[in-house]
């Protein structure tokens, strides 16, 4: 009986948020996103089509608007400090609501007072791969590798305090062996150096690789995700090989200026998540190694407090600053 009252109040509320937008009050314009990256990267895999589907169901366009540069700091600046009129958002990730007052000594914004979440699209784990020519072929053939070749591995990330940073550096520390982080400026640019062998390791979202390493390009060692991925169904989890708990990703959301009427909020979350849970977009966010999410406000909220908390300890012992 509970869950039916609780589905049904569910249905009432998604129905009242989609009845006071179809009245002509909201919108009336184009919606823009503000996408904190470069065109072509693992931002727009999951976010665009999302975009381009919600501007079908409200009748107007959403104007995708990507702002790359200064680790996401610019796009977040330009919506932390537009109008709260639900015309303006951020297409949020860690690198725009965790880590920047962990990385940055002074931002322009504060990521937990000027910004009203919306909802977390996806959480994507991610997957370590390395070169074909790479001796070890497993984590646990790496680790072994490793402690007889401390120093000697290069690991690759899209740059210093990204999410594939961090993760070597939990991971290393784990396995007890040292490797060298190589930066790049993108993960395209990274995986290109370990296609080529100039380095050996790298860790991102699985969509980054998948076409490498359906080439034979790239070797996958692990998935750092809580279940194995449908689109790697034989790549086991890192947690698998002597490594319980370990896991690590990236997730894409939306926010919108602090201030935004909470009827708009609203109303964009439950047209967002209807659209997430689409079988047409669990499809496709199945075939990129995502986890689809769709909470609400308050959740993202606090998965992102906890988040702070749980890498804070990891960022100030390690002495990692952003590029």
């Amino acid at each position: 009986m509970y869950k039916r009252i609780l589905v049904a109040g569910l249905l009432f509320a998604i129905s009242a948020s989609l009845a006071w937008a179809q009245s002509g009050a909201y919108p009336n314009k184009p919606i823009r996103w503000i996408i904190p990256y470069a065109p072509g990267g693992g931002t727009d895999v999951i976010a665009r089509p999302i975009a381009l589907k919600l501007g079908e169901v409200l009748g107007q366009q959403i104007v995708y608007d990507n702002r790359a540069g200064g680790g996401g700091l610019i796009a977040a600046d330009m919506v932390a400090k537009s109008a709260p009129d639900g015309y303006t958002f951020l297409v949020s990730s860690g690198n725009t609501q965790v880590f920047p007052t962990l990385l940055f000594d002074k931002i322009p914004f504060d990521p937990a007072k000027d910004f009203a979440l919306i909802t977390k699209f996806v959480t994507i784990p991610h997957t370590l791969v390395s070169r074909q020519s790479f001796p070890p072929k497993s984590i646990q053939e790496l680790v072994a590798y490793g402690k007889a070749n401390p120093g000697k591995i290069n690991w690759a990330s899209s740059g210093n305090g990204a999410s594939g940073h961090l993760a070597l550096v939990v991971f290393s520390q784990m396995a007890g062996i040292k490797v060298v982080h190589v930066p790049f400026k993108g993960a395209g640019l990274a995986t290109t150096a370990v296609i080529a062998g100039d380095c050996d390791l790298i860790s991102a979202d699985p969509g980054v690789f998948l076409p490498n390493i359906r080439a034979g390009k790239l070797h996958v060692l692990g998935v750092a995700g809580p279940k194995r991925l449908a689109v790697l169904p034989d790549a086991p989890l890192i947690s698998e090989s002597d490594f319980p708990g370990f896991e690590s990703s990236s997730f894409y959301g939306l926010a919108a200026p602090a201030g935004t009427p909470g009827a708009i909020i609203n109303f964009q979350h439950d047209a967002i998540v209807k659209i997430i849970h689409s079988p047409e977009s669990l499809a496709r966010l199945a075939e990129v190694g995502a986890y689809p999410v769709g909470n609400t406000p308050e959740q993202f909220a606090d998965e992102n407090r906890r988040e702070v908390a749980k890498w804070s300890k990891i960022i100030k012992e390690n002495n990692i600053k952003a590029d």
